[in-house]
């Protein structure tokens, strides 16, 4: 199996089947330093994965939206598994949209521990939030195995 495969399957395995999965989802605030420099918004957010996109419930009015809305781009870290990486987000809209209709009964059994309490799916601004694995890093072994890939290229680096 090659190195791209491989890593693809520490991912699925890690973080696919159906899985409620934490991540810490980093967004540039629209705030910068005295020097010009902008500043980083991490966060901890559940997220179901699947085929190399990240999918979260979120307010439409958050600020990780609002974030998100200025700049595409975020990182990630698989909270406690050894996966980090960088991917582009993208606000699918409202939960209820006809378009959404397969991925909403995913995240809904994914997170049906709490996601009733949680989400208000008559509020439009009840969303969700697609994030797409761009390239990544897993660390194995305390690091003694590691995978680089390149998930636009299909890849390893």
């Amino acid at each position: 199996m090659k190195r791209y495969e491989e890593g693809l399957k520490i991912i699925e395995e890690s973080c696919g089947n159906g899985n409620d999965n934490v991540i810490a989802l980093a967004t540039m605030a629209p705030l910068t330093t005295k020097d010009g420099f902008p500043i980083p918004a991490v966060r901890e957010v559940d997220a179901y994965y699947e085929e190399g996109v990240f999918y979260i419930t979120t307010w439409g009015k958050s600020n990780k939206i609002i974030q998100i809305e200025k700049n595409r781009n975020v990182g990630f870290v698989v909270c406690q598994e050894g996966i980090s990486g960088q991917g582009v987000s993208e606000n699918l809209g409202w939960v209820l949209a006809p378009q959404n209709a397969e991925i909403r009964l995913k995240l809904r059994k994914a997170f049906s521990n709490w996601y009733d309490h949680a989400n208000n799916e008559q509020d439009e601004n009840c969303v969700i939030l697609a994030v797409r694995i761009t390239h990544c890093t897993i660390f194995r072994n305390e690091g003694a195995l590691r995978y680089n890939l390149d998930l636009i290229n299909k890849q390893s680096l």
